[in-house]
């Protein structure tokens, strides 16, 4: 199974968002530039299986995953593109078992402690903080973390190369999720060098903090 570690070792997992498969590629090829091992695409749209299932075939080197997964369904068409882990906005029983039947690293979306427990229930250990500014930032998740001492945290939703430095250190995050060093814009007008600038800012920045 992949890890999360492996997932965010660089610190950042980029929330990609593709309108056309075409651009999975030199997407995936400039975040790899900038120091990116680990790209979430979206089922947010019609591209979204198409454009796994092109980086995990030429792009081997990079970890693919899904993204915005809301259903069961949604989960076998990732994995069948070849996604290698699976994020999901909210908590869902169906959708957390099936991965793990699947032997597929998941991590489901929380902001109640609710949530939290169902997923340690479930043997979900790291989970994803969403949307993470709305809901109080780091201080929810200081506050969730007290009294399950054992989770990790990826929060995803708002966070920015300008608020990142304060999430990087805390030791509870394991990586930030965001889509500001490849935003839809920038995608889809093939400013892919653009994309490798903002990745590489964001994870020089993480190594600077983490060390």
């Amino acid at each position: 199974m992949m890890t999360v570690e492996q997932v965010a070792a660089c610190g950042v997992v980029p929330v990609v968002v593709l309108e056309d498969a075409a651009q999975a590629v030199p997407t995936a090829k400039a975040l790899l530039k900038g120091g990116i091992n680990a790209m979430e695409i979206t089922f947010r749209t019609a591209a979204a299986r198409d454009s796994i299932a092109k980086v995990a075939k030429e792009v081997p080197e990079m970890i693919v995953g899904a993204g915005t997964v809301i259903n069961v369904e949604q989960l076998h068409a990732a994995v069948e593109a070849g996604a290698q882990f699976i994020v999901s906005p909210g908590s869902d029983a169906d959708i957390i078992q099936e991965a793990m039947k699947l032997g597929v690293a998941v991590t489901p979306g929380v902001v109640t402690p609710s949530e939290i427990m169902l997923g340690l229930r479930l043997g979900v250990k790291v989970f994803k903080f969403f949307p993470a500014e709305s809901f109080g930032g780091l201080k929810t998740i200081k506050a969730l973390c007290g009294p399950f001492p054992q989770i990790r945290i990826i929060p995803t939703g708002g966070i920015s190369q300008a608020n990142v430095a304060d999430y990087f250190r805390n030791p509870k995050i394991v990586a930030v999720g965001g889509s500001w060093m490849c935003t839809k814009d920038m995608i889809s007008a093939g400013d892919f060098d653009a994309i490798t600038e903002k990745s590489r800012a964001a994870t020089d920045l993480f190594k600077e903090i983490r060390g």
